[in-house]
């Protein structure tokens, strides 16, 4: 008989898909990863794919979702301690990446233009509970 898998997560680069596919696999949980040599090949495509999906065995999903949760998903600093967001004081504080100066936006450029990874990047924080940019 087949085994039915349910998608459980999804994630913009596949070296976060393979942290967490470690984790579960080291639970016990059956784990496959869909759309990470596509992403690996170009990463620019992740969005354009919906990033990469992680499944797991449909009797499964309760134990891996229960995994998941116990994993700390905000930002840390230096010192493993969450990031504190400076306008509300929550700790749901998310880094990301932005083209939003001119720098960035050239870069983002250049790789799209020539097929390869973008050479600067700037990161920036938001904080989940208030929207808060820094």
């Amino acid at each position: 008989m087949m085994k039915k898998f349910t998608q459980i997560a999804n994630y913009q680069y596949s070296s976060e898909a393979y942290l967490i596919k470690g984790k579960l696999e080291s639970e016990g949980v059956e784990v496959f990863l869909q759309n990470e040599n596509t992403i690996n090949t170009d990463p620019l495509l992740s969005n354009a794919v919906g990033g990469v999906k992680l499944f797991v065995n449909s009797d499964e999903v309760i134990k891996a979702k229960q995994i998941l949760s116990s994993i700390i998903e905000y930002s840390v600093d230096d010192k493993g301690q969450l990031l504190t967001c400076p306008n509300c004081g929550a700790q749901k504080v998310e880094m990301f990446t932005t083209i939003k100066d001119l720098k960035s936006f050239f870069a983002f450029l250049y790789g799209l233009l020539t097929l390869s990874m973008p050479f600067y990047t700037k990161h920036k924080y938001k904080c989940e509970n208030c929207n808060f940019e820094f």
